[in-house]
This record gives structure tokens, C-alpha cells and sequence, in this order.
């Protein structure tokens, strides 16, 4: 679940020869009706996305970047060259990189349910002329992989190279995988799960609850400008602690106080500097995400198990095709390397080609986001070896 909010601000995109430079979204207008998992259905629905590099003739270079719950479409290059920050996986694509813009065709979407353009509760009702709400279809994983399906049809994709993500997006890689088996050559998927354990979603409740009990919330029929800001930000505040580690907080904050802290005063103001980061994640989040979108996502997120899906992991995967990379990192507690493991285990019973690395870092869940040699030498290396079978050295 990436972590946007805290993404250091960088030089423009014109000083970085690794860059994609200035990129535009563009949005994949889908005018038929579409019909959810839950059997619900919308009129049509839009993506916005955006696409890095050349589809080349074969229409066979394609990669899908999935973003997870906090992300969005804008993943690599900036929107203007003075953009204070560049997409939220900058570092790992572009000319030269680990997913080399030079050779792939790269692309990215909004997850539907999304608020970033994409068609969400916060998008208009044809039929009401108001905000979807809680009454907007359920979102499931599987419902937000056919509608990438649609989108890559429409951009004249034969064959994906591979589909790529994280947390989120590494279900959405491991749904493709099953969903589209002869579609998808490859699937990256890292510190991800084939179902949330009983914490995750108890933090995914926490963060709800914030949400629904904030009273600007209002069953949640709300102007975005005037919705439930406070609990939104609550939601963010909370999550994002899952997504770090203590060794981390720690080494960033202490018990480092602000400046402005008298002492040890008897108050309820900001005394510590981690309080201080918290809040400003909080402020941030309420300025470029949806409440609704929030609780969709998370219920989507807490209702993606593949066990109870296809009866067990093993059958779950059965239809997999493409050779699979999974990535564990030591730190993380949301989604820890035992269910990334237990993931490859499946497929290897399944009888499918499969490899699980373990990336030691104290960085937490959110190890998949920053900068690491290791992590680019991994995913270069999957990307670009020609197609066999692949020998397990790590399990």
C-alpha cells in the first residue's frame, strides 16, 4: 500500500536521464455495461491510466503495473517539469531502469472504484445527477482486473509481458494470472497475500469506522470538499503505521520532540516530531482520495481469498500459465514473508514454475516502494531472461 504522502520531493523530470519525462494521463471510456462480481452493474465506466514506452509490432511488450490501495495511475515520469514529486514507482521505471521504458511498453491504470479519474463513488450517477455514494457497486480485485482487460484490448495488447505490483496490486497480479492464463507471460507480484490474515482486516475496520462514525460522512452522501475529513484522515494516520516498521519510525523519529514542545507540559498538542508526521500524512491523504473510495477498497481488499474463492490456494491456481516472481521482505508485518512464501508453495504443489525471494530490509511493508539495488537486480533479471523453466533455490 504505497505510501505517496511521504515520497521525498525530487529534481525535474528533465535533469533525470532515467525519466520518462512529462507524461499525460489519458482515460479508456468503456460504454457498455459492466457487471460486478456481486451482480450489481454499471452503464459503462472510465479508467484513467497512463502508458510509458512503445507497444512494438508483435503487440507482446506490454507490462501492467497494479497500483495498491493508495495509489493511483501516475507511477513513472511527472505531469510538468516542475513537479515537486514523480510517480510513485519513479525509481523503478524509465530508460535504463529495472522495467525499461527502452524496450517495454509500460502501462498503468486507476483501479476501478478508484477517485483519481477513474469511475468510483465519487463519480457522477447518470441517473441522479449525483455522486454514486454507498450506492455504487461493489468492488472485488477480480472485478478491477476485467476491467484492466478492457483497457488493454482497447490499446491493442496481445500479450502481456508480465503484470507487476505490490500489496495490493500483487492480488490484482495473482488474479490475473488466473483469470487470464494465456494472456500474461509473467507475474511479479511482492509483499502481498492470498488472503488478508484477522489483522489486516481489523486495521481495515479501524479505518472504516473512522469513516463512517465522522458525522460529515452522512451515510455517505457528501460533497467531496465538505465529506469526512477528520476520520479520513484518521484512517490514513493509522494505516500508515501498518505499512512502516518499528525499526524504522524509530530511526526516522525517537522520541524526537517538535521545537515548539514546552518540555514536558501537561497538554494534548503535538509534542512529539512522529506525532507531527502522522498528521501531515493525514492532511495529504483527505487532499487526493475519496472516504467511499476508501471503505470499497479496503472491503475489496478484505474479501480477496483465493482458498475460499476456488476451494483451496492449489485449485485457485491451477489455470496459471505464467512463470511467477514473489517478493517477501523481512520487515513487513501486514503482510509478513510467511504469506508471500505460502504463496509459491501453492504454486509449486499446483505444478507451476515459481520462485520466492526474500529481500532482508527493516524499511516494513512499504520496502517494495523505495530505492534498492537488490530489489532492481531481481526485477531486471525476470523481466529480461528469455522464458524457461524456472529452479526454486529459496524455499
Amino acid at each position: 500500500m504505497p505510501d505517496l504522502d511521504d515520497v521525498p520531493a525530487g529534481a525535474p523530470a528533465v535533469a533525470d536521464p532515467g525519466s520518462v519525462g512529462v507524461v499525460a494521463s489519458r482515460d479508456f471510456v468503456h460504454a457498455a455495461p459492466f457487471t460486478f462480481q456481486s451482480g450489481q452493474s454499471l452503464p459503462g465506466f472510465t479508467l484513467r491510466y497512463e502508458t510509458y514506452g512503445e507497444l512494438n509490432a508483435a503487440r507482446d511488450n506490454a507490462i501492467l503495473i497494479c497500483h495498491a490501495l493508495s495509489g493511483d495511475h501516475h507511477c513513472a515520469g511527472r505531469h510538468a517539469t516542475d513537479d515537486r514529486k514523480p510517480g510513485w514507482w519513479d525509481n523503478l521505471i524509465g530508460p535504463g531502469k529495472a522495467v525499461d521504458t527502452r524496450r517495454f511498453f509500460v502501462i498503468c491504470s486507476n483501479c476501478l472504484g478508484g477517485c483519481v479519474g477513474s469511475t468510483g463513488p465519487s463519480s457522477v450517477n447518470p441517473a441522479t445527477g449525483r455522486p454514486y455514494g454507498i450506492a455504487f457497486p461493489f468492488v472485488t480485485i477480480r472485478d478491477m482486473v476485467r476491467a484492466q482487460k478492457l483497457l488493454l484490448d482497447h490499446l491493442g495488447v496481445a500479450t502481456l509481458h508480465a503484470a507487476i505490483g505490490g500489496s495490493m496490486g500483487g492480488m490484482q497480479v495473482l488474479q490475473w494470472g488466473i483469470e487470464y492464463p494465456g494472456f500474461v507471460r509473467r507475474l511479479l507480484a511482492m509483499a502481498t497475500t492470498s488472503r488478508e490474515g484477522a489483522q489486516a482486516i481489523a486495521f481495515n475496520e479501524v479505518g472504516r469506522q473512522a469513516i463512517m462514525q465522522d458525522p460529515a460522512w452522512n451515510q455517505g452522501d457528501y460533497v467531496r470538499e465538505a465529506g469526512p475529513r477528520t476520520g479520513l484522515a484518521i484512517a490514513r494516520m493509522m494505516a500508515h503505521i501498518t505499512y512502516v516498521s518499528d525499526a524504522s519510525m524509530d530511526r526516522k523519529f525517537g522520541r524526537r520532540k517538535k521545537g515548539t514542545a514546552n518540555g514536558d507540559a501537561y497538554t494534548f498538542d503535538i509534542q512529539f516530531e512522529v506525532e507531527s508526521y502522522l498528521r501531515h500524512q493525514g492532511q495529504s491523504f483527505i487532499n487526493r482520495f475519496d472516504a467511499n473510495s476508501y471503505l470499497y477498497i479496503t472491503r475489496a481488499l478484505d474479501q480477496f481469498d483465493l482458498a475460499h474463492a476456488y476451494g483451496s490456494v492449489e485449485t485457485a491456481f491451477a489455470p496459471v500459465q505464467a512463470e511467477t516472481l514473489v517478493v517477501g521482505f523481512t520487515s513487513d508485518w501486514l503482510f509478513p514473508p510467511e504469506q508471500n512464501r505460502a504463496i509459491v508453495h501453492a504454486l509449486l504443489r499446483a505444478g507451476k514454475r515459481a520462485t520466492y525471494a526474500e529481500l532482508a530490509t527493516d524499511l516494513g511493508h512499504d520496502s517494495f516502494l523505495l530505492e534498492s539495488e537488490d530489489l532492481y537486480a531481481l526485477v531486471r533479471s525476470f523481466l529480461e531472461r528469455e522464458a524457461a523453466v524456472l529452479v526454486d533455490f529459496s524455499i
